[in-house]
């Protein structure tokens, strides 16, 4: 059991008959009455974020969550197949169990696959990952003082914004945390 007190971005809990992760918190002390957390917190299963408040003093089970360490392999009919690292075991998942990570899954690529009592959750990717820009509007010599930027689609098919002196071809560390521009490779 945690104490409401003790959370922490991140953490995992288990109530409402489902595993929820902590996404953001505050805890607040108004200046009349009792002091309160609050907290956003996102479903594991479903993805759904909500709002929610605790009492300081409230306590919650925690979720065990496993991780194991995979390789992404490939993908067939809408079938994205990992294989175990160490027991060479292949798992199958779903567009829809996978979401927004396919934006940033390249073949041979490791992440971690997390379970809850036997159940597939979900991975967790690497805070940042390296794609070849595949279609992007030529730069324009000069053109890099003003802080502009345009729409580069990436070898995964996801799309971001990138300074105007990102050409066809260069290979761009995203933040797949975030979604953004981080650097050149």
């Amino acid at each position: 059991m945690i104490s409401s007190s003790d959370f922490r971005t991140g953490l995992t809990l288990e109530f409402d008959n489902g595993v929820w992760q902590i996404v953001d918190f505050q805890h607040v002390k108004p200046g009349k009455g009792a002091a309160f957390v609050r907290t956003k917190i996102k479903n594991v299963r479903t993805g759904a974020v909500v709002e929610r408040t605790f009492n300081p003093n409230e306590k919650l089970p925690r979720a065990h969550i496993e991780t194991n360490e995979m390789q992404y392999l490939y993908e067939a009919d809408g079938v994205y197949t990992f294989m175990d690292n160490e027991s060479y075991e292949q798992v199958e998942l779903s567009k829809d169990q996978l979401g927004d990570a396919l934006q940033y899954l390249k073949e041979n690529m490791n992440i971690s696959l997390q379970t809850h009592k036997g159940t597939i959750i979900g991975i967790a990717l690497p805070n940042s990952v390296d794609l070849e820009v595949t279609e992007c509007e030529p730069s324009i010599k000069g053109d890099t003082a003003t802080g502009a930027t345009k729409i580069a689609t990436l070898e995964t098919g996801y799309t971001v914004r990138v300074p105007l002196f990102i050409n066809l071809g260069d290979v761009l560390r995203i933040d797949t945390r975030t979604g953004n521009y981080l650097e050149r490779a």
